[in-house]
């Protein structure tokens, strides 16, 4: 058993100093995660990548449990914490931009109105995702990976234990079905 393995054993049987040394070697794949969702924003980026990740670092640090069996497992559960604190900050965002204390004083509409459709677009995404979990969770995984992650088909296969053929034959159906949805 390597160094990683049990690591992730440890951290899935609850031991703390088990879960901040797995973190620490993972910092900088965490980095690269967080830096390949963001860059495919369109307009400015809801987050930076360091707060992106020292944000999902804080957040799996709180887990008290976390169920991972091994490297791929862990950036899939990677990227559905980024996931929940991309959506999170953009809610934050559109509260305050929508009655919070701030005073917004916009002098180019153009630049609002792009921060706005990306920022419309998570929200929508992540909520239709809800949606689609009753019915077809390996489909919301499958876009978690991919949209959230950053996760090539490969990688996707990889952690669901399926074939690239199936990953691209999910990925299809749920970009279909989230447009519906999104329409």
């Amino acid at each position: 058993m390597d160094d990683l393995s049990r690591l992730l054993k440890a951290v899935g049987e609850g031991d703390s100093e088990a879960k901040n040394r797995l973190l620490a070697l993972m910092y900088e794949e965490l980095h690269s995660l967080a830096h390949a969702r963001l860059s495919k924003s369109a307009g400015s980026r809801p987050l930076d990548t360091t707060e992106l990740v020292h944000e999902s670092y804080l957040r799996l640090l709180k887990a008290s449990r976390i169920d991972i069996n091994d490297r791929a497992h862990f950036f899939a559960y990677a990227a559905k914490v980024m996931r929940s604190i991309i959506v999170d900050f953009v809610r934050v965002r559109r509260a305050e931009r929508w009655g919070g204390n701030a005073m917004m004083v916009t002098l180019d509409t153009s630049v609002e109105d792009r921060n706005r459709a990306s920022e419309e677009e998570i929200i929508r995404v992540s909520e239709a995702l809800q949606e689609l979990a009753q019915s077809e969770p390996r489909l919301v995984q499958v876009v978690e990976m991919r949209y959230f992650g950053g996760f090539t088909e490969e990688e996707v296969a990889a952690v669901l234990g399926v074939t690239e053929r199936t990953v691209r034959r999910d990925w299809r159906r749920a970009r279909l079905l989230l447009s519906a949805a999104l329409e």
